[in-house]
């Protein structure tokens, strides 16, 4: 298992999020596929240092941003302060066994960006559940991932979004497929309560 904590407090940007033209522009196309102008409730889980954060809390009315790294939290933090957003809720826990308590509200966002493949199969399966009993009736739940296999990822970008096909009670809605990455968009329609 990665530890990210190490990760984080060797290098506050371990990935280059803040700075290269591949995360600046999947975050571009992350906002930009998204299908409605705002949002209630925004879960986003494993937020990292909390560059996309920062889109999402101009859009979402509130975001409950979650990572495990309390270093990660803690530059989110800091760069959500420079932006004034009093409306994010950050958590620092180790998914997908902790889960964000979002009080008796469903999210109408749920955004998951390089983080799923990370998981081992069962957990997974755990964490798809719960992001599909976290997501309100008509919410949209993004999946996007790096397509480049890594030494300490567990499943390919392409296990995790066949598995999301495997789901019963969503629907794809958006898809962008390219070298680099894909990410997808899918809404939980009538007739499953999680």
């Amino acid at each position: 298992m990665t530890d990210f904590e190490s990760l984080y407090r060797s290098d506050p940007d371990p990935w280059s999020v803040g700075t290269a033209w591949y995360e600046r522009r999947k975050r571009g196309v992350l906002m930009a596929s998204l299908p409605h102008e705002g949002y209630g409730l925004a879960l986003e889980l494993g937020c990292g240092t909390g560059h996309a954060t920062r889109l999402l809390a101009w859009r979402c009315e509130t975001v409950c941003a979650v990572d495990v790294s309390l270093t990660a939290i803690a530059e989110c933090e800091r760069l959500l302060a420079g932006d004034g957003a009093a409306n994010v809720h950050l958590a620092q826990l180790n998914l997908p066994h902790s889960w964000p308590r979002i009080a008796n509200e469903s999210a109408n966002l749920v955004v998951v960006s390089e983080l799923a493949y990370y998981f081992s199969n069962k957990n997974l399966q755990i964490f798809l559940s719960n992001c599909l009993q976290s997501l309100a009736i008509g919410g949209d739940w993004v999946m996007c991932h790096c397509k480049t296999e890594f030494h300490d990822t567990q499943q390919t970008t392409e296990q995790i979004h066949h598995a999301m096909e495997n789901l019963a009670g969503i629907e794809r809605i958006v898809t962008h497929d390219e070298a680099c990455f894909r990410l997808d968009v899918w809404r939980k329609y009538e007739g499953i309560h999680g």
